[in-house]
């Protein structure tokens, strides 16, 4: 396993290096925004992490909330990985989803001339990220299954928002420009640098869920041995 993992962080350096590179000295300037469109190239990556996480998330957190009180020692084990993954998957949504926000503003500067605005894709983003922040905070602060299960039922609330922000753009007149990839605005000389830095800070991102997964593993069966020596004691 040690080893897998040291063979993705070399396939992932790699790729991010590649990005950078494909990115910044390779695809052309925009004609119309010239050099600050480059900061799409890590925008877009951030966004697609954030909506894959956030669904792992989610597809965890119903999974722990289907077996945990189910009696059997398999559905219970499960159970903890799921919650375990919950934890981790949330956690990365929430650091692609700031990068998202700090990048947007970034290209939002120069381009409207204000760092931030109001609209419907920016409020519903700044929901996301409170509710799901919220999630962290609540895992952090409380402890026990009242506190798995709360934080489970919370996660599927969060997820409402998702598709929310995705159609924002669609649904309401927003400063946020209207959807770039799938419909044809996005020149082909782009298209290298948007999956080299899209294949980058994905695989970056699973290899940093893949240590807070286990990190976490080894957390709970840490307070399992200390509860089951509690009882032996008493």
């Amino acid at each position: 396993m040690k080893l897998f993992r040291w063979l993705w962080l070399a396939l992932t350096l790699g790729l991010l290096a590649n990005g950078f590179r494909v990115a910044m000295f390779v695809v052309p300037p925009d004609k119309d925004q010239g050099d600050i469109a480059r900061i799409f190239y890590y925008h877009f990556p951030s966004w697609c992490g954030m909506s894959l996480f956030f669904a792992i998330n989610l597809g965890a957190s119903i999974t722990y909330l289907a077996l945990r009180n189910k009696t059997q020692i398999n559905a219970q084990i499960w159970a903890l990985k799921a919650d375990s993954l919950a934890l981790a998957t949330a956690e990365m949504g929430v650091v692609f989803c700031t990068i998202g926000m700090v990048t947007g503003s970034i290209w939002a500067r120069p381009v409207w001339g204000i760092w931030w605005t109001w609209d419907a894709r920016l409020t519903s983003i700044t929901v996301l990220w409170l509710i799901y922040v919220a999630y962290l905070l609540l895992r952090q602060f409380a402890s026990g299954p009242q506190m798995q299960t709360l934080a489970a039922v919370m996660s599927i609330f969060a997820y409402i928002d998702v598709p929310i922000v995705y159609m924002s753009t669609r649904w309401w007149r927003t400063q946020h420009p209207g959807p770039v990839i799938g419909n044809g605005k996005l020149d082909a000389s782009m298209w290298p640098a948007v999956w080299w830095n899209l294949a980058g800070w994905l695989a970056w991102g699973i290899f940093v869920v893949s240590l807070r997964y286990a990190a976490e593993q080894r957390h709970k069966l840490a307070e399992q041995r200390a509860a089951l020596q509690s009882l032996e004691a008493a």
